[in-house]
């Protein structure tokens, strides 16, 4: 990462000066971001996360984030001598695995990103689908891949069935930072673990975000040299998944961010979380960091 202090003057005017038409054409608008990967387990980008998130929010943007957590869940459920089971690369949530879930994303982790953008000058708020009843959700119906009429149970895995923003919507009007986990509440209040970027792409449609930025453990969406892409259409990604360009764990993050799209969300932005400032600096420069994937 450059030292800020071996930029000159002269660069950091260019810098800022670059920076300014976005921060105009961006102001008053809502930015959902996913957090997860990388950047969510290395403290250097940690910080720079927060400061990210912190300096959006003072430009006059309206940054809501949703967070992930599988890899400190898997380290609990260890700790307590529990092995995670997997259908269909879904975790099998019984009730003791529930209760690890919620007090994982919920206290740990949340607690963790509100402290860092706290520390970093913003004033961050922690809430889970359950704050102002915001998600509403029902047991996931996983259908087996080669025989649709087998039906896996996979516990308590939930497919959202309603978003209620009203709780985001106060605390951004009160010059608050949400931080949003993915837990959700059924008919019957028990409660579901959701899959981050479903509720980050959902949310963002819900909100009618200017925009949705997904940070991963890759530079982007690459074709078949292994190039970046920096532009795509929602039409030129079902080519890409007909083709094979695309698949794998890109799959269920790209049918997110095609839906985001396709709901009105300008703009999709799958970044690199481990670049230093990647967020940043894909919002706030001409500079590619990741790829856009624009509502057609």
């Amino acid at each position: 990462m450059t030292d800020p202090s071996s930029i000159t003057p002269r660069d950091k005017a260019e810098i800022l000066a670059q920076a300014l038409p976005y921060i105009r054409k961006f102001h008053g608008k809502t930015m959902v971001i996913k957090y997860g990967g990388n950047a969510m387990t290395d403290p250097a980008l940690q910080q720079d996360f927060a400061e990210d998130v912190v300096l959006l929010k003072l430009v006059g943007m309206n940054p809501v984030v949703v967070h992930g957590g599988g890899p400190q869940i898997e380290a609990a459920l260890k700790r307590l001598g529990k092995q995670g089971h997997f259908v269909q690369g879904m975790r099998v949530t019984d009730a003791e695995t529930m209760e690890v879930v919620e007090w994982v994303l919920a206290g740990e982790v949340q607690q963790d990103i509100v402290g860092l953008i706290n520390q970093a000058g913003g004033k961050a708020v922690g809430l889970t689908g359950r704050d102002g009843g915001m998600i509403r959700a029902r047991k996931l119906k996983m259908l087996d891949h080669k025989d649709a009429s087998v039906e896996h149970d996979v516990g308590q895995v939930g497919d959202i069935v309603a978003i209620d923003p009203s709780v985001v919507k106060a605390l951004q009007d009160d010059a608050f930072i949400p931080v949003v986990s993915p837990i959700g509440f059924g008919e019957d209040n028990e409660s579901y673990n959701i899959n981050a970027d479903v509720v980050a792409s959902r949310l963002a449609s819900v909100l009618q975000a200017e925009k949705l930025v997904m940070l991963t453990n890759i530079p982007g969406v690459l074709d078949k040299q292994g190039q970046l892409i920096t532009e795509l259409t929602p039409a030129q990604i079902d080519a890409l998944i007909a083709d094979g360009t695309i698949s794998g764990g890109m799959l269920p993050k790209l049918a997110g961010a095609i839906d985001a799209a396709k709901a009105g969300v300008n703009a999709v932005h799958v970044v690199d979380g481990r670049v230093p400032h990647s967020m940043l600096l894909e919002i706030l420069t001409d500079q590619a960091y990741g790829t856009m994937i624009r509502s057609e």
